[in-house]
């Protein structure tokens, strides 16, 4: 419980809402304030001194330690990162993707002795004044309101060192590390071409063919390369588009229909998300058609459900763990190099096919 209190705390000095010269609140106003016992707000700010965010006066109260803002301390060492994301539903930030991404974050920063905390952006958009922080950015989370190319911009104006993650802005020139979406795309439909099929559908998430969510998109690039170096016509009639906030089976389950409904319907399906694809399996199965028999199916995001469906779906890892340690990784890199190297640090990590039981060779 103590932990919870420490980083509230902390987070509150971080974001200025004490002020320097005056003692902050008792212990016992902070079990009140945090609805907890003063034993545990006791051990919250001897933790907080020990870190060296306060200083203790006897008689007096806990103060913040100041730190100078001059020009060697603009050049100090990344000592906390920030996991930044927008205000998303809880449910959402429990998919595998999002947990993994942290949990790759968090031992990078454990490797390299740097402290991890996460952000939560809200309607006010502010970072925390801290000139010793780095800040890794998931900009976009379904169902949430984004965090725009403006806000993004407003904050590398103000200096702050910052990675984008998932999202990529090129203009912007903020590093970034992505999921290789045209190459998992293109792998996607690879296998099933390799599966003997050349009828292949794919169900996307947007609100129409003109506005596709980037990281759909950018499957559906790999898709239509897939085709093109197989000499197989793209057919924009297999293309079906999911309008959503979130990933869910039924987009999945009416796009399967749309697409049997077809007088020459596809014999495998790109899904491009698990859910989704989950949600087109059975689909197939109520219009009487059995998988991976009659028609093959891939996902992608390697969900815990995915291994349990019927049949185990054939899908994509998109080791996300991986991409949360690599942005560490830039987040220290890019702000410890020299000021005459321009080049700005990014990386794509490429996922990895999980062959399972929805798709065969006809």
């Amino acid at each position: 419980m103590y932990v919870h209190v420490l980083e509230n705390i902390k987070n509150m000095i971080i974001n200025g809402e004490f002020p320097v010269d005056q003692p902050l609140p008792s212990q016992k106003e902070f079990a009140d304030i945090f609805n907890t016992s003063e034993i545990t707000s006791r051990r919250a700010l001897t933790e907080l001194a020990n870190e060296g965010y306060i200083f203790r006066i006897r008689g007096k109260g806990s103060f913040i330690k100041k730190i100078e803002d001059d020009e060697e301390t603009k050049k100090l060492k990344i000592k906390r990162v920030y996991f930044v994301y927008p205000d998303a539903p809880l449910q959402v930030l429990t998919h595998r993707f999002y947990q993994d991404l942290m949990d790759g974050i968090f031992s990078s920063c454990k490797e390299k002795g740097i402290q991890f905390l996460t952000w939560k952006i809200g309607e006010n958009e502010k970072l925390p004044d801290d000139n010793q922080a780095g800040f890794i950015v998931l900009p976009h989370v379904q169902g949430a309101q984004e965090i725009s190319v403006k806000t993004l911009e407003t904050w590398k104006m103000k200096e702050k060192r910052l990675v984008t993650v998932h999202f990529y802005y090129p203009h912007l020139k903020i590093p970034y590390v992505v999921i290789n979406n045209i190459t998992g795309g293109y792998l996607a439909t690879q296998h099933l071409i390799s599966c003997g099929h050349e009828k292949i559908g794919i169900i996307l998430t947007g609100k129409s063919f003109m506005d596709i969510n980037q990281e759909f998109s950018l499957r559906m690039e790999g898709y239509k390369s897939a085709l093109l170096q197989h000499q197989i016509e793209f057919d924009p009639s297999y293309i079906y588009i999911a309008e959503g906030n979130s990933e869910t089976e039924e987009m999945g389950y009416k796009g399967m229909k749309a697409l049997l409904s077809l007088t020459e319907p596809p014999t495998a399906v790109f899904a491009t998300s698990d859910y989704k694809a989950i949600g087109a399996i059975r689909a197939a199965i109520d219009s009487g058609l059995k998988v991976p028999e009659d028609i093959s199916i891939v996902g992608f995001d390697d969900i815990s459900l995915a291994k349990y469906s019927t049949p185990p779906l054939t899908t994509f890892n998109q080791n996300s763990q991986n991409l949360g340690k690599r942005a560490v990784e830039i987040l220290v890199e890019e702000y410890n190099k020299k000021e005459n190297e321009e080049e700005i640090l990014k990386d794509e990590i490429v996922p990895e096919l999980i062959i399972r039981e929805s798709t065969r060779k006809r």
